[in-house]
C-alpha cells in the first residue's frame, strides 16, 4: 500500500502521517518523508506503486494542483489497467469541496472517495479506509457529489480587461478557465477566436506542454457556443489501453463518444453492422447520424490527441479526419463541421504520409512561451508583485514558460514566498519548483534515449536525432532556436545537469 500527499502542507502531511501509523500496524504501507531527488527517487515511487495493492491519496486545494500527485494517480491507473486492477485508488478529500481541476477530473471523478473536513474526522476516516481494504467502498460515491461538491458557472467571453485588477487571486491549476483574470492573450488567440465563427473551419493546434493549449481549447470552444455551434469535447487522455489497442473497439468507441457527449440516440450496432471498412462506417455515422441529427453546425474538440500517434491505426484516424477536413466542398453536411485538434508531440514525424495529416491544413495554430512584454502584463495583473529588476532576473531564470512563471507570480502576491526565496535554490526539491521538476524527472524515467538527448542539449545544444529532439520538446523540456537544441529555460538546464545521469 502506497500513501500519497502534499509535503509541508497542511493538513495533507499531518493527516497522512497519522493514517500511515495507524494503518502500518497491520499492513505493508510506503509513505515518502523524504525529499529524494534524481533517478533513484523516481525508480522508488515506481517500484512502489507497481507492487502496491492500494493508492490512499490526499486530495486537499494544494495538492490537487499537485503536478507529483496527479502523476503518481496518473501512473496509478496505468497500472491497474494492465495489472488486473491494482492498484486500487483511495482518494481522501481534506476540507475541499471545489470540483477536481484538469486532469484530476478525468482520473477521480467516477471514483468513490473519502472526506475529511477537521482533525475530529481523522478517527472516522481511519476506520472507513480499513473498511475500504478489506473490501468495502468509500462513502462519496456519484449521487453525494452532486450535493457536495461546488460548481461554478462560467462568464461568457470576452474577459475582463488585460490591465483590470482582479480582486481574488487564483492558484495555477493547468487548463485555466475561459474568463480567468490572469488568462494572458497572445496574437493566436484572436486568430483562433475570429476563425472558430467561421463555417467549416480545421484548427491544428500545437505547442509544447504547459504552454496553454488547453485553455486557449476552451476559449474556442465557449466562443464556438455563444455563436450558436453544438461542441463535442473530446479529451483523449479518457481513453483506456485496451481502446487504444484495438482499432475497431476504437472507431467503435469514438462514434458512441460523440453520441454520449451531444445526448444523440445511440445508433454505432447498427451503422457498424455495414459490410464495409471501419472508416467507412465512422464516416457515414458522423455524416448521417451524428450532423443529420443535430440540424446545426458542430465542432469536434479534440485535446491530447497525442494518445492515438503511438497506435498502429494513427494513419487511418488522422487521414479520416483530413479527408472530412477536404470533402466539405463536395458534402454539404461537412461544412457544418468544425475540427479543433491539440497536440504536443510533432506529428510530421509520426504520419507516413503528409497528404493525410490535418495538423498541415486549415488555420493552424502554434503556441510559443510569453514574451518578456507578456510576461510583465502577467505581473500587472497580480498587483506587480515582482519590481521590475527582478522581474528580469525571473525572466532569466523561467523564460516565458507560462506555467511556472504564472506560478512564480502567484506564490510571491499571495506572500507565500519572497522573491529572495523564490530565486534561492530554485531547484531544490523543497522549493517552489520542485514538485513541478520532479514529476518532469519521472517523465525520463527508464527512457535512456530521452536522457542522452537531454544531456546533450543541455552539455553541447545540439540533438542529432530530430525524432529524440521532437519528444522532448512535446514534454516540454527543450526549445529551438536557430540551429541550436536548448533547455526550454534556464531552470530546466540546472536541474537537470544535476539530476541526470547516463
Amino acid at each position: 500500500m502506497k500513501i500519497s500527499y502534499k509535503r509541508n502542507v497542511e493538513p495533507d502531511e499531518p493527516v497522512a502521517t497519522q493514517v500511515y501509523e495507524a494503518l502500518s500496524q497491520q499492513h505493508n504501507v510506503f509513505i515518502d518523508h523524504r525529499l529524494l531527488i534524481g533517478t533513484r527517487w523516481v525508480e522508488s515511487i515506481e517500484t512502489e506503486l507497481k507492487s502496491a495493492d492500494f493508492l490512499i491519496v490526499f486530495l486537499s486545494k494544494q495538492s490537487v494542483n499537485s503536478e507529483m500527485v496527479q502523476w503518481e494517480v496518473s501512473r496509478a491507473l496505468e497500472l491497474a489497467r494492465n495489472q488486473g486492477g491494482k492498484p486500487v485508488i483511495l482518494p481522501v478529500r481534506l476540507a475541499d469541496t471545489e470540483a477536481f481541476p484538469h486532469p484530476l477530473s478525468i482520473y477521480l471523478n467516477q471514483i468513490n472517495w473519502a472526506f475529511w473536513q477537521s482533525v475530529e474526522d481523522t478517527p472516522r476516516l481511519i476506520e472507513e479506509l480499513r473498511q475500504a481494504i478489506d473490501g468495502g467502498s468509500l462513502s462519496i460515491n456519484l449521487e453525494a457529489k452532486t450535493h457536495l461538491l461546488q460548481t461554478r458557472e462560467p462568464s461568457p467571453l470576452p474577459p475582463p480587461s488585460p490591465f483590470a485588477q482582479p480582486v481574488v487571486l487564483e492558484m495555477p491549476s493547468g487548463t485555466m478557465k475561459p474568463e480567468s483574470a490572469f488568462y494572458v492573450e497572445r496574437n493566436a488567440d484572436a486568430i483562433a477566436l475570429s476563425t472558430i465563427v467561421q463555417q467549416g473551419v480545421t484548427i491544428p493546434i500545437k505547442g509544447p506542454r504547459q504552454v496553454g493549449k488547453s485553455s486557449l481549447l476552451m476559449r474556442i470552444i465557449q466562443a464556438a457556443r455563444n455563436a450558436g455551434k453544438r461542441v463535442a469535447y473530446l479529451d483523449f487522455q479518457q481513453l483506456n489501453t485496451a481502446v487504444l489497442k484495438d482499432e475497431e473497439l476504437f472507431f467503435r468507441q469514438f462514434c458512441c463518444w460523440i453520441s454520449d457527449v451531444l445526448e444523440l440516440e445511440d445508433k454505432v450496432d447498427e451503422y457498424f453492422r455495414l459490410n464495409i471498412t471501419t472508416i467507412q462506417r465512422c464516416d457515414r455515422y458522423l455524416q448521417r447520424h451524428i450532423l443529420k441529427g443535430l440540424g446545426q453546425p458542430l465542432v469536434l474538440a479534440m485535446d491530447e490527441v497525442d494518445r492515438v500517434f503511438d497506435t498502429n491505426f494513427r494513419n487511418d484516424f488522422f487521414g479520416m479526419l483530413r479527408s472530412w477536413h477536404n470533402s466539405r466542398a463536395i458534402y454539404p453536411s461537412l461544412d457544418k463541421l468544425d475540427l479543433v485538434l491539440v497536440t504536443s508531440t510533432e506529428p510530421y514525424q509520426l504520419i507516413d504520409d503528409l497528404n493525410q495529416s490535418p495538423f498541415n491544413v486549415g488555420q493552424i495554430i502554434e503556441l510559443e512561451d510569453f514574451t518578456p512584454a507578456l510576461v510583465a502584463d502577467l505581473n500587472r495583473r497580480h498587483n506587480s508583485p515582482i519590481d521590475d529588476n527582478l522581474l528580469q532576473q525571473l525572466i532569466r531564470l523561467l523564460g516565458g514558460h507560462p506555467f511556472l512563471v504564472r506560478k512564480a507570480m502567484y506564490l510571491v502576491a499571495s506572500k507565500q514566498v519572497t522573491p529572495t526565496e523564490l530565486f534561492a535554490n530554485a531547484t531544490a526539491a523543497s522549493e517552489p519548483f520542485g514538485d513541478h521538476l520532479r514529476r518532469l524527472l519521472s517523465l525520463l524515467y527508464n527512457k535512456p534515449e530521452l536522457i542522452q538527448g537531454m544531456q546533450q542539449v543541455i552539455s553541447q545544444n545540439i540533438c542529432p536525432d530530430r525524432q529524440i529532439f521532437w519528444r522532448l520538446r512535446g514534454a516540454g523540456l527543450v526549445r529551438a532556436d536557430k540551429q541550436a537544441s536548448l533547455p526550454r529555460c534556464q531552470l530546466y538546464a540546472e536541474y537537470f545537469r544535476e539530476n541526470i545521469h547516463g
